[in-house]
This record gives C-alpha cells, structure tokens and sequence, in this order.
C-alpha cells in the first residue's frame, strides 16, 4: 500500500523574515486573506460576547497575524505554535500577545482556560484535526467560541487552490497543501459536535477576482500589495466559521 502524501509543514519553518514581506511568495496570500478574516472574526467576537476583553488562545499562529490583531484590539491573546522559528518571527513584532512552542494536541493549559480558541489556516495541517478540535474544546469555557478557518475537499479546490497556486505564484513549494487533508463542512460541524461544540456561523473566502491585482498576479506570479478578498455565501472552497462549547 502506498504511503499517504504529507503535508509540506517545514515550508513556514524556512520562511524566516519572508513571513512579513515577501509578495513573491504564498504567504503574501496568506498576509491577504488575513485582513479579511480578522474582520469577520472580530466582528463575530463583539456580536456574540459583546467588547470586553477576552482570553484567546490562537492555536497554529505562524507568524502571529491574527495574534497580533486581537491583542491590538485589547484582547489577552496566547499564540502557540510548533515552529520555533515562525514564533520567533511573531516575537520582533510590537504586541502585547504572548507566544509559547507546543503541540496542538497536547495544549499546555489547563482546562476551561480560554473564552476563544482559533485555528486558522491550521487543521488542513493535521493528520487528526477531530483530536485538535477536541483538545481545543477542552481547553475552552463553556460558552466560549471556537473559530477556524480551512478548505473544502472537492476538484475545484484542488485545483485552484493546490494547482492554481503552484502555476500561478513564485515559490509555491511541492505539496503545501494536500487535497486528502482537506475538510469538508458537514465533516467539520461533525467533529465540533463531538466536541461538545454546536457551529453558529459559516462564510466562505476568496480572491476579489473583480480588482487588477488579481489579474497581475496571474500574469507576474507575484502577489501585489493590494491583493484583496472578499467574504462569499460559497463554501465550495475556503471557509471560515465559528463553534460555540454548549
């Protein structure tokens, strides 16, 4: 039996102070498509548990984009990650967030510890997201929120979001993404359920193909600064949502 294609995890370890500049690069989509969903998520903080401060735990964090957010916004934000040097890029960042190195299975925090947990851009990273999504739930209180952001396992994800990135943007490694270990939302609400967590709210994500710089970077390979998302009813491709412990 053939082994299972893994992920391309060292891909972040390697990218240094790329995380923060580079356009030539993925995570200049990354960087993008941030700005979007840190709007959706504050917005569905204050709706659902109203201004004051929160404790908020963002599991898989990278380079500390939506971190920084929630801690600039007043939030006490906790960002783990496994990659040290990722988290060492977090750390030449002004915030008043804090960043620890651990396993998103094995959380170094006690229970019912947290309002909010997120995992963003993270679960299409884990061969077991159902047991990151069941140690994320124990870590938080109940009523607390639990936000995460991955793709949708089909043809047109693979091939826009696996194929196109790698025709399309420079330096795109060899399997950053792997279609196997994409999540479907009916498979994803599931496994909140398991957790003791009910879904309250689903948007899709996708490139504001209506802009020039889309439309640039199809033709340069690199990611102009004003590259922009939009939210979307869709969730045929990337999605974000939000869970809530019951």
């Amino acid at each position: 039996m053939a082994t299972p294609q893994a992920v391309n995890n060292d891909f972040y370890d390697d990218l240094g102070g790329r995380w923060l500049n580079a356009q030539d690069d993925p995570v200049a989509l990354l960087r993008a498509e941030g700005v979007a969903k840190q709007a959706w998520v504050e917005k569905q903080l204050l709706e659902r548990l109203g201004s004051s401060p929160r404790r908020i735990l963002d599991v898989g964090c990278g380079a500390g984009f939506l971190t920084r957010h929630l801690a600039q916004i007043g939030h006490q934000v906790e960002g783990l990650d496994y990659s040290l040097n990722s988290l060492r890029t977090a750390g030449t960042q002004p915030s008043s967030a804090r960043y620890h190195r651990g396993d998103a299975l094995r959380l170094p925090f006690q229970d019912g510890a947290f309002d909010v947990v997120c995992a963003m851009d993270f679960l299409e990273h884990v061969e077991d997201p159902q047991a990151v999504i069941a140690e994320a739930a124990r870590v938080l209180r109940p009523g607390g929120l639990f936000f995460f952001h991955t793709f949708n396992r089909n043809f047109l994800s693979w091939l826009i979001i696996i194929k196109g990135l790698e025709w399309f943007v420079r330096n795109t490694p060899r399997h950053m993404h792997v279609l196997r270990l994409f999540i479907k939302p009916i498979e994803l609400e599931a496994y909140c359920l398991l957790a003791g967590m009910k879904t309250r709210a689903w948007t899709g994500v996708r490139p504001d193909v209506l802009r020039p710089a889309f439309w640039r970077m199809l033709r340069t390979g690199v990611v102009p600064a004003d590259f922009h998302f939009v939210l979307t009813p869709s969730l045929r491709l990337s999605y974000l949502g939000v869970a809530e412990m019951v």
